[in-house]
């Protein structure tokens, strides 16, 4: 163990892309058996059980990971979460005194909590990464979106009207209005919305949780999805800025900021402009990022965990932003069992 872990080090050492050729894959395996532990508990009706499984298993093997990594996006705060905090430091380097490179880190062990727990399409391991101060550490609160594919990156416009913006990405698409899809999670919150997308003909696919996914899936072509509107969680907004830096694509953003105690967090977090409008640049600076997803149920971009006589097979995308690198990684876990067969599915 020693010797792999003097190996990887004097392989950071020797380039300046480390973070991308030497960590992606070890955060494959991060994500990959948080998605495994979590698949267990698929279909449990246990959303709580889900969460805290696929956190366990992600923060056990981020710790062998060979980084110094301290987690700027995660469960919570301190008091309120038991691992995976804002704040914690993870990784091998932290427990051994080896030098490895400092690493931020966005998490969400689990997205998509109650799609595990009923069997729902979408749910997914997820964490992005970066070199110190490459991701944005945003306030847990809401924020304004709009996420699209690279085709329509500077074409759209946060304060324009959804009429607006869906024209223009009509034009950028070559398509009609009424050719595009809309994702908006279906919530109480978003019935105005709702109505002003279906007045201008375009079609809208509502989602029960996941906006990460559905962002993710705006800027990859052959999805079948052209836009995400609505308001959702800033953490997993900076965590989808990560992936639109390796795709491309643009995330715009703005923090909702309509109570006294948020004003204070935010202005504590030294966020001088609470009404500021982000780009993906802006909430994931970072000159290498390396974004990692596993599928836990069926999505649009990956399958789920499925378990089989030899093992268990898990479905995953890995994206390095300098290096232009997107991979999808279909992995067999093997039984610990002398008799295990590999065969081609």
């Amino acid at each position: 163990m020693a010797t792999n872990i003097a190996d990887k080090q004097a392989a950071i050492r020797n380039t300046d892309n480390a973070m991308e050729f030497e960590l992606a894959l070890e955060f494959a395996r991060v994500v990959e058996d948080a998605a495994i532990a979590s698949a267990h508990t698929m279909g449990t009706g246990d959303r709580h059980r889900a969460d805290q499984a696929a956190t366990e298993a992600m923060r056990a093997t981020m710790d062998t990971v060979p980084m110094r990594g301290t987690i700027v996006i995660g469960e919570g705060e301190r008091d309120e979460a038991p691992m995976l905090y804002i704040g914690e430091q993870v990784g091998a380097g932290w427990h051994d005194g080896a030098k490895f490179p400092q690493v931020d880190i966005a998490v969400d062990p689990l997205e998509g909590t109650n799609l595990c727990a009923t069997g729902a399409p979408g749910a997914i391991t997820v964490l992005a990464a970066s070199e110190k101060g490459g991701l944005l550490n945003a306030p847990d609160c809401y924020m304004e979106k709009l996420v699209v594919g690279p085709s329509c990156k500077g074409v759209v416009d946060l304060d324009a009207s959804v009429k607006e913006n869906l024209k223009a990405i009509a034009r950028a698409l070559n398509r009609d209005v009424a050719d595009l899809v809309v994702v908006v999670l279906d919530r109480p919150r978003h019935e105005k919305l709702i109505t002003d997308i279906r007045a201008t003909g375009a079609r809208i696919r509502l989602i029960t949780d996941g906006d990460l996914s559905a962002g993710i899936a705006a800027a990859v072509i052959g999805t079948g999805v052209h836009a995400v509107m609505g308001s959702g969680g800033a953490p997993e907004g900076v965590i989808t800025a990560a992936a639109m830096r390796c795709l491309n694509g643009e995330i715009l953003a703005r923090l909702v900021v309509n109570t006294p105690e948020l004003e204070a967090r935010v202005e504590k977090m030294g966020i001088k402009d609470k009404n500021k409008v982000y780009t993906a640049k802006d909430l994931a600076p970072g000159k290498h990022i390396v974004f990692a997803a596993t599928g836990v149920t069926d999505g649009a971009l990956m399958k789920g965990v499925r378990f089989f006589g030899e093992g268990t097979r898990t479905s995953s995308i890995v994206m390095t932003r300098r290096s232009g690198k997107v991979r999808f990684v279909e992995s067999i876990h093997l039984a610990k069992r002398a008799d295990v067969k590999v065969r081609f599915m």
